[in-house]
């Protein structure tokens, strides 16, 4: 096999030696950084499939055992705000590693512990740690790349990134059934160490030391203060947030409803996760295709309109019916057609209107939208299980919020027919 071209290879920031970690290969780096992102769904769904035992083995009730998710979304969403900041002023490999490795000693956590409340404590760890993985990954992109270039590695990390949400319940479920809950966290231990040699060899350092910003808390928190004081930053982040809620709230209750009212085994998630990841490629796909010919107003108002009908199929479907496949997941699937169309326009939109604090607007994304998820998974999920008619009131009611938060930032701008529908 013939040697990479010198175009081939990526030269870290801060040279061969021990700071900066080895050459990586253009080819490479999509599939190291997806992995890095993946961490945080995989973490989610592996061990949905070992919730009924996971209670039983521990003496809990459903509803404390969905603390152990909301746990881990907590400590994620609060990180996120941090994950980004350290990067910047300490080198992005370096708070990699760092992170991975507390993420492997928490999972071992998880593995061996020996109450539910050791469990969610373990799972809380987790969560400050797995975060680290996606920030520092869109970080490593623009450090490296501008313009097409960025774009397209963002498509190719994210084409890889959408198989681990419908892998990792398929996953956790085989193992559940063969050697029982434990196994899953057996898998995301060994899963860390691999992560973190595959990083030491091959991740590079691409902050130099020249710039790196120092760490100043007063600065920071400031910024933040900005993002969220603002009114049309927030209506538009809020959409971003509940749009994905609305699909979150059946992830949440994924055990409930596929082993409760679907009568799925624990090896059946695959029923609910693999439409939600065709659709999820499918709105992906959609978005990158339109993007030169529609406005951001006009996408977001066509996907609204998928979304919609969506929730209308679900809604009538299940006032009418008993819930039964592949009907109560299909409408499920085609929802996430329209929110993966709408979010990469309701992400720019809203990036847009801080040009100057775009990383920073950018983790307030993730701050809002993570721990929206961990509201869902906490109190608003519980409210709608034991039927597929309770949780499609739960999705129209949200997404109801989500489409008003919308038309209130484009009633703000004074424009909503004509941009919707004129591009």
């Amino acid at each position: 096999m013939e040697a990479e071209t010198q175009a081939d290879v990526l030269v870290p920031a801060g040279g061969r030696g021990r700071e900066g970690g080895a050459e990586v290969s253009r080819k490479g780096l999509p599939f190291l950084l997806a992995a890095l992102g993946a961490i945080g769904p995989f973490s989610i769904d592996a061990y949905l499939p070992s919730f009924r035992e996971i209670g039983e083995h521990f003496g809990a009730e459903p509803m404390v055992v969905q603390q152990t998710l909301s746990a881990y979304f907590i400590t994620f969403a609060v990180m996120t705000l941090w994950h980004g900041v350290l990067a910047d002023s300490f080198g992005r490999r370096r708070i990699t590693l760092i992170a991975i490795a507390a993420y492997g000693l928490a999972s071992l956590g998880c593995l061996f512990s020996w109450s539910i409340e050791a469990l969610i404590f373990f799972r809380a760890l987790q969560g400050v740690s797995a975060g680290a993985g996606v920030v520092i990954g869109r970080a490593i992109v623009r450090d490296l790349f501008d313009g097409v270039e960025a774009r397209r590695l963002m498509s190719r990390i994210a084409a890889v990134f959408a198989i681990a949400p419908a892998l990792a319940p398929v996953v956790g479920g085989w193992l559940h059934a063969w050697f029982g809950w434990r196994s899953v966290f057996v898998l995301l231990v060994l899963m860390a160490i691999a992560l973190w040699m595959a990083c030491y060899r091959h991740l590079p350092e691409t902050l130099a030391r020249k710039d790196r910003q120092p760490l100043r808390v007063g600065p920071v928190v400031r910024g933040y203060g900005k993002a969220l004081g603002s009114g049309r930053f927030l209506t538009l982040v809020v959409a971003l947030s509940l749009g994905f809620s609305a699909v979150f709230i059946y992830i949440a209750s994924a055990p409930s409803f596929l082993m409760d009212v679907l009568h799925r085994e624990e090896t059946g998630f695959l029923w609910l996760f693999g439409p939600i990841t065709i659709g999820l490629l499918i709105g992906s796909r959609w978005a990158s295709v339109v993007a030169g010919r529609w406005g951001n107003l006009r996408t977001v108002g066509v996907a609204y309109g998928v979304m919609a009908v969506a929730v209308l199929f679900n809604l009538g479907f299940h006032f009418w019916h008993e819930a039964a496949l592949p009907w109560s997941v299909a409408p499920v699937a085609i929802y996430v057609v329209g929110n993966a169309l709408a979010s990469p326009s309701l992400t720019v939109m809203a990036l847009d209107l801080m040009p100057h604090n775009r990383g920073l607007a950018a983790s307030c994304q993730s701050f809002l939208q993570t721990g929206g998820n961990a509201l869902i998974a906490a109190v608003v999920a519980p409210l709608f299980w034991g039927s597929a008619l309770k949780l499609s009131i739960g999705m129209a009611l949200i997404f109801a919020l989500c489409a008003s938060s919308f038309f209130g930032y484009a009633l703000w701008q004074r424009r909503v027919s004509r941009a919707i529908w004129g591009g």
